[in-house]
């Protein structure tokens, strides 16, 4: 009996396995973002005088209740730049004060927090590590991928090579030379050293404080937290409800399930 075709048919089945899982990697939301750290690290190197412009990535500090990880800072004599990446695609629509943005992709929408907030804790964090001033450091967010902004943002959210042009329209001189390398001298002081374990404990962290979100009520108009209230009139008195707690301002409601 000729087994040449099994041989052939299990031999090109074998062969379908690499690939298939090349294509989960470059899929997965940990490949995208590391690409996008990528990027962004190739446009800051390309763009930026190094004599004037020092690099910091991938930085774990910790923190009361853990650690925050920052994908880039940029120390130079017109401040501090703390940089969060996003490597998101479809429409994008938020606003700098609400907590969760929305991606849009077709017909399909899906929450994020906003990232200013994300990397307000990461600037605050930094800045009391190095006793900086507000002025002396900056936040700023920089999207990779095909992405579209659909509202108006803040200056500081920014798309690809836009990011290296916000830095460059800073050009108040807020630290002097000596004060550049002692910042950068306590970023490599205060960091967590770099290492499987810490990216594995900060992953752990932030898996646990989505867990905790997730227990929470999203309004489904504007992205803020519903707060449990209760019907004062009419024939649903007395009943629960989950409430914008934006209102009046925000009048979504959802049923207690």
């Amino acid at each position: 009996m000729d087994f040449s075709p099994i041989y052939h048919s299990l031999f090109s089945f074998w062969f379908l396995i690499p690939l298939f899982i090349f294509a989960v990697i470059i899929n997965s939301s940990w490949f995208k973002g590391v690409l996008g750290e990528f990027i962004v690290n190739i446009f800051a190197k390309w763009k930026l005088d190094k004599a004037v412009y020092h690099l910091i990535k991938n930085v774990t500090l910790p923190t009361e209740n853990g650690t925050t990880q920052i994908d880039h800072i940029i120390v130079s004599i017109y401040g501090v730049f703390v940089v969060e990446t996003k490597n998101l695609r479809g429409w994008i629509f938020g606003s700098a004060k609400q907590k969760m943005w929305t991606q849009q992709i077709y017909k399909h929408k899906n929450k994020f927090q906003n990232p200013l907030h994300q990397n307000y804790k990461h600037c605050k964090t930094l800045q009391s590590l190095l006793n900086l001033e507000d002025h002396q450091i900056h936040s700023v967010v920089v999207f990779i991928g095909s992405s579209t902004f659909k509202t108006d943002l803040p200056d500081n959210v920014t798309y690809g090579m836009g990011y290296i042009r916000y830095i460059l329209s800073k050009t108040d001189k807020v630290l002097d030379p000596k004060q550049v390398h002692e910042v950068t001298q306590a970023i490599g002081a205060g960091r967590l050293q770099p290492s499987f374990k810490t990216n594995r404990d900060h992953v752990r962290h932030v898996r646990t404080i989505i867990a905790e979100k997730e227990t929470q009520q999203i309004c489904p108009r504007c992205g803020n937290a519903m707060v449990l209230r209760e019907t004062k009139t009419g024939v649903n008195a007395g009943k629960p409800f989950w409430g914008c707690s934006t209102f009046p301002r925000c009048r979504a409601v959802t049923p207690v399930s």
